[in-house]
């Protein structure tokens, strides 16, 4: 579903410059949900920008689907986030003018979608997250949990090839942070294939991979024995 090969990404120059991956391979099946981890600068937020094409590696390449992402114009990226890859972030990033419902149709009448469909198929989310019965809220009446999971559901709205969460429970206690995971777990039985960067172990031990990086390379890549 996804490779990475030899992604070095750079920031500065000169004596300046600091070089936070240093030629990351990692290849990611259809259905794996892999979990990254590591210290904190080891370069897995930056590695999971450059896989979910949110930045550009300074030297390397981005496979998606076997299409190389590094020849496709600004425009032709846009595109496949947009129709092929979901994202959760840490801090939800809800529009708070915006119900639940609308918050999570939004991105897919974006896309080009007609309302009355992104309406339709954001309801189907939020069911498939329990939250249905919070659709007319604002992010404001919603827990930081249920928040999160609103961002999940915007996220699958769209049935992505991929879904890439950036710490997803950073910002929650374990009672928000536990239906999150398994959100996520039922994602992953019915075949969503999962990125998830994390520093919290016992969630990363909930994926069926783990990938340590540190110092911008990859130093362990093992299967979860369940």
């Amino acid at each position: 579903m996804i490779r990475a090969e030899n992604i070095v990404r750079s920031f500065g120059e000169g004596d300046l410059k600091i070089t936070v991956l240093k030629g990351v391979n990692l290849e990611i099946k259809t259905g794996e949900f892999v979990a990254i981890i590591g210290p904190s600068g080891a370069g897995k937020s930056t590695l999971l920008y450059q896989m979910s094409l949110l930045d550009r590696p300074t030297d390397g390449h981005v496979f998606i689907d076997n299409i190389n992402t590094s020849h496709l114009s600004d425009v032709e990226k846009t595109e496949l986030r947009l129709l092929k890859l979901g994202y959760v972030f840490q801090d939800y990033a809800l529009l708070p003018e915006l119900d639940a419902l609308e918050n999570v149709a939004l991105p897919m009448i974006m896309a080009g979608m007609t309302k009355e469909d992104a309406f339709k198929k954001a309801e189907q989310a939020l069911l498939r997250l329990s939250l249905l019965d919070k659709k007319h809220n604002l992010p404001s009446q919603l827990s930081g949990g249920q928040q999160q999971r609103v961002s999940i559901a915007r996220a699958i709205a769209h049935d992505p090839a991929i879904l890439f969460a950036d710490e997803p429970t950073a910002n929650l206690d374990s009672t928000s942070a536990d239906p999150v995971m398994d959100a996520f777990l039922d994602l992953h039985r019915d075949g969503q294939t999962i990125i998830m960067i994390t520093h919290e172990e016992e969630y990363a031990k909930k994926a069926e991979r783990i990938i340590i990086l540190k110092d911008g390379v990859i130093v362990s890549d093992q299967k979860i024995k369940k």
